[in-house]
This record gives C-alpha cells, structure tokens and sequence, in this order.
C-alpha cells in the first residue's frame, strides 16, 4: 500500500510517495498534480484544510500546546472569507471584520497554496485526503526532535527520526533537482501520517467541527 505526503514549497509542492520502506520525492507543480498522483490510499498535506469562518481553530490551539517550544511552527489558519482577497491588506481588513484580528504576513504567503488545495479538494472532499502537520509527526517518531529545522542539529535530529521507518537517505539522494531539504523531510513525514492515516492508527488533535464546506478542521499525525 502506496501514501503519499506534500508540502508546500515556492512555486509548487514536495511529494513523497512511501511504498513499505521505499519513499520516492516528486516535485509536484499544484494541487491538482497533488491528488492526480496515482494509486495512493491516503495523501497527508501540511498545509489547512479546514478554515474556520470567524475565529482560530481548535486543532491550531492544541498542536501548539503539544508541541511546546516548538508550537510557533503551527500558523493559525486564515479564515475562509480570505481566500478571496486581493492582497494582504484586504486580507488583514477582511480577517479583522471577522475576527478582530489581522492576518500574519506569514500566513498571507500561504494563501494561494491553500486557495489551490481548496479549489481541487471540490466538494464533497475526498475523505482519504487529510491534514497533517510535519513537527507533530516528528515528535512522535522521536522525542529528541527539538532543534529548528534549518540548523545541523535539527536537520540530523529529523533524519534519525525518519530511518527507522522509511528509507529516506536514499531517497535524498535521488531527490529531484533543487528540491529543499527540509521541505523533503516535512514531506516524508507527512508521508508517514498519511500511512498511519490508511492503516486506522493514526491520532489527531481538533474539535470534531467541520467548515463551511465541510472540511474537518483537525491535524492528524
């Protein structure tokens, strides 16, 4: 059984498709090409999929709270009605109406990506594809992930979290040219939520309540 897990990166996405311990990365150019990716049982995405309409969500909340230090790396999602916006400034107008608070530049940035993944989920949404959240994964693969991503430290911490389950030297070293590192193993480990997702064992944080469109707004891992 094939899964795959994504993650954003400038300009398209970070694929890694895990097939038992062999895990291939894909660039991916949008979400379209995301979920066209075939004979796949669950795509695990670090990027919102519900978006709450008025206020933070519940799962956001709670990953922070679970990833301690390391909770700043959880962005609250932007609201729905954002999507529409032009640009960050009606973006910010839009949110504040709405919630009384702007919208992080940070977030701003991700919008497009996540305006794409709505577009392409359609309605109803496939249920096999979910929304996961790289560090919560990391975590839970090893307690000693604790340094940013973007240092040595962290970049090995992550890479010894990921050998025991997946074959992932290997597939850095096959990976497509100009792919980041770091955006690779974001998405191995979106990757191995997604299995754990198909195989029924996976946890999650979140509510229970759906959005608008009825998307659930929870992270799994």
């Amino acid at each position: 059984m094939a899964v795959l897990g994504v993650d954003g990166v400038r300009g398209g996405w970070v694929g890694a498709r895990l097939e038992g311990r062999t895990v291939e990365l894909l660039a991916l150019a949008d979400a379209a090409a995301v979920l066209a990716v075939p004979d796949v049982a669950a795509v695990g995405v670090d990027m919102p999929i519900g978006l709450p309409d008025d206020g933070p969500r519940a799962c956001d909340a709670a990953a922070r709270r679970r990833l301690g230090r390391a909770g700043s790396s959880v962005f609250p999602a932007p609201l729905r009605a954002v999507l529409g916006a032009r640009d960050h400034t009606e973006a910010c107008r839009v949110s504040r109406a709405a919630s009384g608070k702007a919208l992080s530049v940070q977030a701003w940035h991700l919008v497009p990506a996540i305006r794409s993944l709505d577009d392409a989920l359609g309605d109803p949404p496939a249920g096999s594809v979910v929304e996961v959240h790289p560090e919560l994964a990391f975590r839970a693969l090893d307690e000693r992930v604790r340094d940013r991503k973007a240092t040595a430290r962290g970049l090995a911490q992550r890479v010894r979290a990921l050998v025991p389950v997946m074959d992932v030297l290997d597939a850095l070293a096959a990976a497509p040219a100009g792919v980041p590192t770091v955006d690779a193993l974001d998405a191995c480990a979106a990757a191995w939520s997604a299995r754990r997702v198909a195989d029924g064992t996976a946890e999650c944080v979140g509510d229970g309540a759906t959005d608008a469109r009825g998307r659930p707004m929870r992270i799994a891992w």
